[in-house]
C-alpha cells in the first residue's frame, strides 16, 4: 500500500494495489472517490480536503507531493 498526499490540492490518495490497470472512478460522496479495477476490486481511495477530515501525521509513512 502506498499513501500519497498532495498539499496543493489537499488530496490524500491510498493506493492499495501497485499493479498498473485501468480503473473506473466511483464517487461515494463529495469527498471520497474509489478507484475500481479489475474484478471490481478497490485499487485506490481518494480523499478530498484530507487535512480537514484526518490527522495526517498519524498516517506514517506518508509521501508528500509539494506544490512547485
Amino acid at each position: 500500500m502506498q499513501i500519497l498526499y498532495d498539499d496543493r490540492q489537499d488530496l490524500l490518495y491510498l493506493r492499495l494495489e501497485e499493479r498498473p490497470q485501468e480503473v473506473i472512478n466511483r464517487r461515494l460522496n463529495d469527498d471520497v472517490v474509489l478507484d475500481i479495477g479489475e474484478d471490481d476490486r478497490i485499487v485506490g481511495i481518494e480523499i478530498l480536503d484530507a487535512s480537514q477530515r484526518l490527522n495526517l501525521s498519524e498516517l506514517l509513512p506518508i509521501q508528500y507531493r509539494q506544490a512547485s
